[in-house]
């Protein structure tokens, strides 16, 4: 999941996989061995999940469903096709969240269904319910059926005067990282894998699409069949309905967006033909079939999510000069990693972020050029560096050894993504591209459609790294990148000739208060501006701040990174001019990279906490239960309100 251009991030959070680093940290605790547990737990232990692959596994998953805009409901079954590992196992154990379960049956030899016991548990605020069924005789097939509740957290439901067009209703899904449970009973672990297929029914008017086979001249009629071939973990699940049309870009790929949107989306997103065979070049061929794009409202709460054929993208990046594309590069990448081969629980994030990132930085060399590429890996890398050392020590890690047992709220790696792509350019600089190059690539073949740990990673690299070229990279220094702390000093420095020219112009306007001439901003880039805003001091004073509106306009900008970095300075600053600007922002934008900073400044002084509050009442409607969720966590700790959990990203 990806939430901002490139390697932006406030730091990435913790419990998530996927792509986002919109993602709030799930809990204050550190993870530490666990004095409650007898033995050590399994490597493959997930903290998050109630499931128990190793004792049964879903192969195949069947969902009949129907979608219910006027009760913000899907309704319908799940049909699983099991595989039972164990000889003595005669349990199902399945993750749900907020669902009604109706009924439960399981397929006798004679293709006659019967009732099967079960038991849902209470609720855990983190981790939804327990679904327990009796499955005396192991049956092969076993059928659920449910329905979801209006406010579960996996979906979202947008009225008209929400969408676009604003002449039909909306919903769509975001199921990583555990938020499937919410709309499917489903072992909600990436240590399972499934194909799927499903008969989805709809209001005539709406079209529907999953992370599936969506056929670009499907008819609108309400009623729609879809099928995954390739084994997937469920926070790959996805579904959206919608006044949605599609455009090709080529052959394979293409975007589906409202149709006031989806013209100028196909224009943004124009060289996505490119990024894909600029990656099959460097790693392989792209074994999904499609790669389309489905646009969504402003609602959405990440950058983008990685769903396999059908990749989720914020509106917000839709600037007009393709400065922000590198979203699409970065989900792209996850067809490779992530995807393709996948991290098999929390503790091993960076196996999908990291690889990602890294594989992202590759494609942006490709198509746009190596400058812009050092740009935007200088962001990561400066970033990084400033908010790593105010981490809890395991948050500074990539990994969480083995040995380490980890519950539900314990903070987990936060540097998933930017030190898990600086770990890849250590790898590639010490071994160079025409050898590291070929190890990736032989990695996304060897581990195709699986899901693996990190010690399954460290293990091959050994093997097909470090001890074919010996002598370039020794087994201590790959675990200090893997489970030390910090940056270590091995890492290889990206330096950018625009930013030492950004630099240039800012200390001058710092010390004199001479703004650059216009030529010599006039052709910055997106990312140029970032470097600068980056560069200015936690405040400035209220004549500065409207020199740089004077120039530069950056109040009301378009441009939501420029926005997530200078209002939050103003808030800091007390620059009341920009408040108007800022409620509007916060009200139409639901992705939570973008809004939580300034959220995070406003609820520091009374009068911003006040304001955050009123916000929020006029954008909760709007907004996704995750970014919901967020907000309300970051009010309630500024007022000392220690009931409300933050959410499970």
């Amino acid at each position: 999941m990806r939430s901002s251009i490139l390697t932006l991030c406030f730091a990435a959070a913790v419990v998530l996989g996927g792509c986002s680093r919109d993602n709030a940290p799930a809990a204050d605790t550190a993870a530490k061995p666990d004095a409650n547990v007898a033995t050590a737990a399994p490597a493959e232990y997930d903290s998050l999940s109630y499931a128990e692959p190793d004792k049964v596994r879903i192969k195949d998953l069947a969902l009949a469903l129907d979608v219910d805009f006027d009760a913000k409901e899907i309704s319908g079954s799940a049909t699983y096709d099991l595989d039972w590992v164990a000889d003595d196992a005669n349990e199902l154990v399945l993750d749900t969240r907020d669902l009604t379960i109706e009924k439960v049956v399981g397929e006798r030899s004679d293709e006659k269904w019967t009732d099967l016991k079960y038991e849902l548990a209470d609720a855990d605020k983190r981790l939804g319910s327990k679904l327990t069924i009796q499955v005396p005789d192991r049956n092969q097939r076993v059928r659920v059926t449910y329905r979801t509740s209006p406010e579960a957290s996996g979906l979202q439901w947008l009225t008209p005067a929400m969408t676009e067009g604003g002449k039909q209703p909306f919903m769509f899904s975001q199921s990583q990282q555990i938020h499937a449970r919410s709309w499917v009973p489903l072992q909600d672990t990436p240590r399972v894998r499934f194909t799927y297929t499903a008969h989805v029914t709809s209001p005539k008017d709406v079209m529907v699409l999953m992370s599936a086979d969506n056929d670009p001249k499907a008819e609108r009629d309400g009623d729609y069949t879809f099928a995954m071939p390739q084994a997937i973990p469920s926070y790959l699940l996805a579904i959206a309905a919608g006044d949605l049309v599609f455009k090709p870009i080529s052959d394979r790929s293409g975007v589906w967006a409202e149709p006031a949107m989806v013209a100028k989306a196909t224009a943004e997103f124009a060289d996505t033909e490119k990024m894909i065979e600029a990656t099959e070049a460097m790693y392989g061929p792209y074994r999904w079939g499609r790669y389309d794009i489905l646009v969504l409202p402003p609602s959405f709460p990440y950058g983008g999510m990685e769903n396999p054929r059908l990749t989720f993208a914020t509106p917000t990046v839709i600037v007009g000069d393709k400065s922000l594309v590198s979203l699409i590069a970065h989900e792209l990448a996850h067809s490779w990693a992530g995807n393709l081969v996948t991290f098999s629980s929390p503790k091993d994030q960076w196996m999908n972020e990291g690889i990602t990132s890294y594989v992202e930085n590759r494609i942006i060399e490709s198509l746009y050029g190596k400058d812009f590429a050092k740009m935007e890996a200088a962001i990561a890398q400066n970033e990084l560096r400033k908010t790593i050392g105010d981490m809890e020590p395991q948050a500074q890690a990539l990994a969480i050894r083995p040995d380490i047992h980890v519950k539900a709220g314990d903070t987990l790696t936060e540097v998933a993504y930017d030190k898990g792509a600086w770990f890849m350019m250590f790898l590639e600089h010490r071994f160079g591209r025409e050898d590291f190059d070929p190890f990736l690539r032989g990695y996304f073949d060897h581990f195709a459609f699986q899901s693996i740990p990190t010690t399954t990673f460290i293990q091959y690299a050994k093997d097909n790294l470090l001890a074919k070229h010996p002598g370039k990279v020794t087994e201590a220094e790959l675990d200090e990148w893997i489970y030390g702390q910090g940056i270590p000093e091995s890492a290889p420095v990206t330096k950018s000739p625009q930013f030492d020219a950004v630099d240039t112009v800012c200390k001058a306007w710092l010390d004199d208060g001479t703004l650059p001439a216009g030529d010599a901003t006039a052709k910055w880039s997106t990312q140029e501006w970032l470097h600068f805003l980056e560069g200015m001091p936690e405040t400035l004073s209220h004549e500065q701040l409207a020199a740089l509106d004077a120039a530069y306009k950056f109040t009301g900008t378009p441009n939501g990174e420029i926005a997530m970095r200078w209002y939050p300075l103003t808030v800091r600053s007390g620059y009341p001019e920009a408040n108007d600007a800022i409620a509007a922002f916060l009200e139409r934008v639901g992705r939570r990279k973008l809004i939580m900073p300034t959220y995070a400044e406003l609820v520091k002084t009374p009068e911003g906490l006040a304001m955050a509050e009123k916000v929020l009442a006029q954008a909760r409607p709007g907004y996704h239960p995750i970014t919901t969720g967020s907000v309300d966590a970051v009010i309630a700790e500024a007022k000392g309100d220690k009931s409300v959990t933050k959410p499970v990203d």
